[in-house]
This record gives structure tokens, C-alpha cells and sequence, in this order.
């Protein structure tokens, strides 16, 4: 037996397989940095139906070299001259961060945060999140990944850009601490073409490694992410903005409200067909089967005593008669009484021919079911 890899977290949402699907709008840094932009993202992906909200949280002088705070920006894309000052106007301040998550929690929802440096890690933590997230860029940041694992908070991990061998390394290291890991298989394209997401990758994920896995997507639409869920992922990721027009990198690849409902909507629908996994007669297909399938039934006015043949039989609706899956064992038999075109067939009308006549057949079928 599998052991159990369900993760409650301290609110009571499980993840994990044969779970609801936790659906992740992750925000990131699509807010540019202006705090009632944040608010409103909270508050429209509550009304989209979101499990979760998701940002970012950066350390400039700790994730860049001095020569990369001070590279050039340009383009339409940038919110300042150097890429430090770019990456800086889009942060929020971690007092903001701790507002945020008030706001999310009252609304029901789970915040958490992805940390991509050591300071910003440690800030997080101190926001005591219930979840962490570690970005695909640093799924190699060995000293980032045990600070994460020694938190003993549960993880959350995308493998974007990593091989299996990059996957194995991480998931060892994490695994020094503790087993509540979540893989999210993605392709760190912004936008991804549908045909390099890879959704098969997550149960190769799942066989190497035996976690929950998921999907965080980057792709324009939503019919991945929907196959994502039916294949099993247990937590579903995706980028969240209020206009997909906005100035910014990420917002192409991003829901907006109206796009993050109808995915809420369309894995609601994946999950309900999903809960029946063995093939039975529902009880809603029981009536239609009375109308649609069909009986044995006489296809001509025939006379006692008449050893039936396949033209003396039909198979006409309704289905409330004897089956027509027992052809065979009606053929051969011998009319006890006459009977009329169209009238069903019953097992009490005929003789059994191979026994002379002698036995009703109705007595030897009794235990058909039709």
C-alpha cells in the first residue's frame, strides 16, 4: 500500500492525491509593485474561485551581483534605467506582504510566497506562511533549498529548466528534512507552446520520486492545464493579472479574472467525471436503457409447435423484453402457443426442442437475467 501523501495544511486544506485540485493564482510580481493593485488581485481571485494566492519576494544586493544591479534596462518592459532599480520598483515590502496575507486569509484563501534569496526566505518564514514555494531558478540553490527544508514548512517545488538529475538533487536535499513535497512538473517558457508542455512528464515525476506531483502552467489557454488535473496533478499553478495587456513580461502568459473563473469552472467539471472509476449501469442510465435498447420480439404471426429460426426473430425497442444479447438461446426453440408479429418474445412461449418438447423453457432460464 502507497503511504499516505496528503499535506494538511494548519487551515485544514489536504493536498495530495485524490484530493481536490489546489488551484494557485499566482501573482507574482504582476501587481508592478503598486499595493491597491495587490489588494484587488487578492480580492478578484477570491471571486474567481482560486484556493490560493502567490507571490514573489526579492533581495536585491542578495540575488544580484553589483554589476547586475547596474546592467541597462530598456524596452517597454522596464520599470527603471538599470535592472536593479527595474526588478526594485516591482517589489513590495515585506509589511506589505504581511498585510496581503491578512487580506487573503480573511477571504479564505491560502497566501504563501516564493523567496528567490536567503534574506527574503528568511522573512517569509517569518510571515509563518503555511506553504513554501522554490521557483524552478532555484531548484539548484543547494543553501536556499536546506534553509527551505529545515523551515519544516511544506514544499512546494517547480522544475522548470531542470533535467531528472537537477529533480533528484533537490528532492534529496529536501528530503533531509522532511517528506511534504509537492513537484510541479512546468516548462519555464513565458508563454509556452502547447506542444512543449509535457504533461506526461508528471507521472514520470511521480514513478522516480513517489510525491504528489502538479502542474504550473505557462501557457496561453486553458485546455493543458484541465488535462493537467486529469492526469492526476494535485496542485495547479498558474499566473494571475488583472489585464493581459498590462506592461510586463509575464502577463501574456497570465489569467485574467474572467480566464481564472472559467479554469475554477472547467476542473470543477474534470473532477466530477473523474469520481466514478469502474464501469457500472448508473441509475440515470436505467430509463434509457428501457427506451433505447431493445427486445426479442416475433417478426411474423407463427403457430404453436413452430421450431423458431433467426427469420422468425427481431430485435425492436423497447428494451423491457428479453434481451437480444440471448439471440442464440431463442433460436431453435419450439413455440408452445402462437404467437403475433411483434409481440415480445418470452421464455414461457417456447418449448425446449432439445429435450423434445418436453420442459418449459421458462423453468431453464430461470436463472437468466434479462
Amino acid at each position: 500500500m502507497k503511504p499516505d501523501q496528503t499535506i494538511t495544511l494548519p487551515g485544514g486544506r489536504a493536498i495530495g492525491p485524490g484530493r481536490p485540485c489546489f488551484i494557485v493564482a499566482e501573482i507574482g510580481n504582476n501587481h508592478q509593485g503598486d499595493m491597491e493593485l495587490a489588494r484587488a488581485m487578492v480580492r478578484e481571485a477570491a471571486a474567481a474561485g482560486a484556493h490560493a494566492v502567490k507571490f514573489q519576494k526579492r533581495d536585491m544586493a542578495a540575488m544580484f551581483t553589483e554589476a547586475g544591479r547596474q546592467a541597462p534596462c530598456s524596452g517597454p518592459n522596464c520599470f527603471g534605467p538599470t535592472y536593479g532599480s527595474h526588478r526594485l520598483a516591482l517589489e513590495l515590502s515585506i509589511e506589505q506582504m504581511a498585510e496581503l496575507k491578512a487580506l487573503a486569509e480573511s477571504l479564505g484563501l491560502v497566501f504563501f510566497a516564493s523567496a528567490w534569496d536567503m534574506p527574503s526566505l528568511r522573512q517569509v518564514i517569518g510571515l509563518g506562511v503555511p506553504l513554501l514555494k522554490i521557483g524552478s531558478a532555484d531548484m539548484v540553490n543547494v543553501p536556499l533549498l536546506r534553509k527551505a527544508g529545515a523551515s519544516g514548512i511544506p514544499l512546494i517545488l517547480s522544475t522548470g529548466m531542470s533535467s531528472p538529475e537537477d529533480v533528484d538533487a533537490a528532492v534529496a536535499e529536501l528530503r533531509r528534512f522532511h517528506e511534504r513535497i509537492v513537484l510541479l512538473h512546468c516548462n519555464s517558457t513565458y508563454p509556452c507552446p502547447d506542444e512543449l508542455v509535457g504533461l506526461p512528464v508528471m507521472a514520470a515525476l511521480a514513478a522516480r520520486h513517489g510525491l504528489p506531483v502538479g502542474y504550473s502552467g505557462h501557457e496561453r489557454g486553458l485546455g493543458p492545464s484541465v488535462a493537467a488535473v486529469a492526469l492526476g496533478a494535485c496542485v495547479l499553478e498558474r499566473h494571475f493579472t488583472l489585464d493581459r495587456a498590462m506592461r510586463g513580461t509575464d502577463h501574456q502568459a497570465s489569467l485574467d479574472p474572467q480566464g481564472l473563473a472559467e479554469l475554477v469552472r472547467l476542473v470543477n467539471e474534470a473532477e466530477a467525471a473523474m469520481r466514478l472509476s469502474c464501469k457500472e449501469v448508473s441509475g440515470t442510465e436505467l430509463s434509457a436503457s428501457l427506451k433505447l435498447r431493445k427486445s426479442i420480439v416475433f417478426a411474423r404471426d407463427l403457430p404453436a409447435g413452430h421450431v423458431l429460426a433467426e427469420a422468425d426473430l427481431a430485435a425492436k425497442c423497447p428494451g423491457d423484453g428479453v434481451s437480444p444479447i440471448h439471440w442464440d438461446r431463442a433460436v431453435g426453440l419450439t413455440l408452445a402457443a402462437p404467437v403475433r408479429h411483434d409481440e415480445q418474445f418470452r421464455w414461457e412461449l417456447a418449448l425446449d426442442a432439445k429435450d423434445g418438447g418436453s420442459n418449459a423453457v421458462g423453468v431453464a432460464r430461470a436463472a437468466v437475467s434479462d
